[in-house]
């Protein structure tokens, strides 16, 4: 497959902290890289982050973004506004389709993340951005240290999500809402001193700054936090349609340079791994973009350096 000069030789799906960090690598390295940013990363709804290495006094999630697109635009790399329509492999790489033309390049990075399960709740995404209700325990559980904390979970993942958070308050109450055939360890609950409410997702409001719980009896609960447990689904569809290697939790499988089963399709995010945590992302972008550089010299003929 012939490229004119100016061609990008690697796409980058997804303008996220994965995304952004393999562009700059990439940018460093040289090559000609295309992000498709398809917007509004998960990234975006960070009020405050405080585990976010070199900021002891917190960033938001909006300044960690600009920061690093300003970055991998110092370098040279391509950024544009749009999702992948499709992807498809032939002999010479891989043909993008992007705001309605074919894009060839020689290798893809996935850095699609996941998508959140939000509660259904009156004005949620607003209450995530007041940091009222919260979708990552490990990024700021810190931050609910002898907080009345409720989680709102469907399974049992409610019930870990809730009993990690006893870390930090002895005042947390797990509020849930799925069946309760699905909620197996309720033992564990009392072991942890968790308290449990069942109640329908629409018993649950926001008011002001602060959350309220209808519990049973038609009695409300005031909680300084809510977390969500609701679970994520990770935004795998490019890479299913090649046929690429899931895992049980649909994310995708990879190698130790983040290369998927498919030779030249590499990932690296919250679509790879379920920690979520920007710091694993771009510690496993920047593994991918090497890997993809050094992918690239030795197709090219380059045995040293």
């Amino acid at each position: 497959m012939a490229h004119a000069v100016n061609d990008p030789e690697i796409l980058i799906v997804g303008g996220g902290p994965a995304g952004l960090t393999a562009a700059t690598y990439l940018a460093r390295f040289r090559r000609r890289v295309l992000v498709a940013d398809g917007g509004a990363p998960r990234a975006c709804w960070i009020p405050v982050s405080h585990n976010m290495p070199g900021f002891p006094q917190g960033i938001t999630g909006d300044s960690i973004l600009k920061r690093m697109t300003e970055q991998a635009l110092e370098y040279g790399a391509v950024i544009e506004a749009g999702r992948i329509e499709s992807l498809s492999k032939d002999a010479g790489g891989f043909i993008a389709r992007l705001n309605g033309r074919e894009v060839r390049v020689r290798a893809v990075l996935l850095a699609t993340g996941v998508i959140d399960h939000h509660p259904d709740l009156p004005g949620v995404e607003r209450a995530i951005e007041r940091s009222l209700v919260r979708i990552c325990p490990i990024c700021d559980g810190y931050e609910a240290i002898d907080k009345a904390v409720a989680v709102i979970g469907q399974d049992d993942r409610g019930l870990r999500e809730a009993a990690f958070l006893r870390t930090y308050s002895d005042r947390v109450t797990l509020i849930h809402i799925g069946p309760p055939e699905a909620l197996a360890a309720t033992a564990e609950l009392d072991r942890l001193g968790i308290e449990l409410i069942r109640a329908p997702i629409d018993n649950v409001r926001l008011e002001g700054d602060r959350v309220t719980a209808l519990s049973w009896g038609g009695a409300f609960r005031t909680f300084d936090l809510v977390y969500s447990a609701l679970g994520t689904s990770p935004n795998a569809a490019l890479a299913e349609a090649l046929q690429a290697r899931t895992g049980e939790d649909g994310r995708l499988v990879v190698d130790a340079r983040q290369q998927t089963s498919i030779d030249g399709l590499y990932a690296a995010g919250d679509v790879v791994r379920g920690l979520n945590q920007i710091a694993v992302a771009s510690a496993e972008a920047a593994v991918a973009a090497t890997a993809i550089h050094n992918a690239l010299r030795e197709a090219d003929g380059w045995t040293l350096g």
